[in-house]
């Protein structure tokens, strides 16, 4: 069974970087889902799937799996350019702005 290894992004509703600093281990998918016909869900035999385990470092995640010898594709992140503003969130109400501030 190959498994994942990677660090997830941050969620794209915040600007905040919480749980980005981990990295997870989890298997891929073996079978395809299948949709319920009575109660529409989706399920599927592969229990694996449900599995993942996070590791604080990336090197502790492919030990673990080179220890229980699970054959893992590692996923370097692409990282961002951080956005800083020069005078930052307190610029906005500075005394010293040029114009009235507005919405």
């Amino acid at each position: 069974m190959i498994a994942r290894i990677y660090q997830p992004a941050r969620n794209a509703m915040t600007s905040g970087q919480g749980k980005t600093k981990i990295w997870v281990l989890e298997y891929v998918a073996a079978e395809a889902r299948e949709v319920d016909p009575l109660m529409g869900w989706t399920g599927s035999g592969d229990t694996q799937s449900q599995v993942k385990m996070r590791f604080a470092t990336k090197e502790a995640a492919m030990e673990y799996a080179k220890d229980k010898g699970i054959e893992a594709q590692v996923m370097d992140p692409n990282k961002r350019k951080p956005n800083i503003r020069a005078g930052g969130y307190g610029e906005n109400f500075a005394t010293s702005r040029k114009g009235p501030w507005t919405h």
